[in-house]
C-alpha cells in the first residue's frame, strides 16, 4: 500500500496516511495528531534517476573551459556543478577547496594554506610526486 503525505492546516504537524489506491480520495483523512480534517495534501520532492550519459550531456555548456585558470570563481562554480551532476561525494576537503575557490582564493593559495591536500593523489594541481 502507499503512503500519502499530509500537513494539518490547524496543528501544523506532518503525518503519513496508508490506504490502498482504492480508499484514496474516498476514505475521509484527519490529523493523526489532533483529530482535524483541516488538512493538505503534501507533495514529496520527485528525484530523477539519470544515466551517467545524461548526466555527462547536462555538463555540455562545460565545454569552453578556457580561462578557468585565470578565474577561481569560475572553476569553484564548475567543480561543483560536475560534482552534484555526477552524484560524487568527494568529502569535507574537496568541499572546502569549493568553497575556497568560489570564494576567490586561487589553487596556490588554497594549497599553501592546506599543504596536505591530496597528499599521494597529486596533490591539488595534479603535480606528479
Amino acid at each position: 500500500m502507499p503512503y500519502y503525505p499530509y500537513r494539518c492546516l490547524d496543528c501544523k504537524r506532518r503525518f503519513e496516511v496508508f490506504m490502498t489506491y482504492s480508499e484514496y480520495g474516498n476514505q475521509p483523512v484527519v490529523c493523526v495528531h489532533c483529530g482535524s480534517s483541516h488538512i493538505q495534501r503534501r507533495i514529496n520532492r520527485v528525484r530523477i534517476a539519470k544515466s551517467e550519459d545524461s548526466r555527462l550531456e547536462d555538463l555540455s555548456d562545460l565545454d569552453d573551459l578556457s580561462g578557468l585558470e585565470d578565474d577561481p570563481r569560475a572553476l569553484g562554480k564548475m567543480m561543483r556543478k560536475m560534482s552534484r551532476e555526477m552524484g560524487e561525494d568527494m568529502g569535507p576537503e574537496m568541499d572546502e577547496v569549493i568553497d575556497r575557490l568560489e570564494a576567490g582564493q586561487s589553487p596556490e593559495e588554497i594549497e599553501a594554506a592546506i599543504p596536505d591536500l591530496g597528499a599521494g593523489e597529486g596533490g591539488l594541481a595534479g603535480e606528479e610526486e
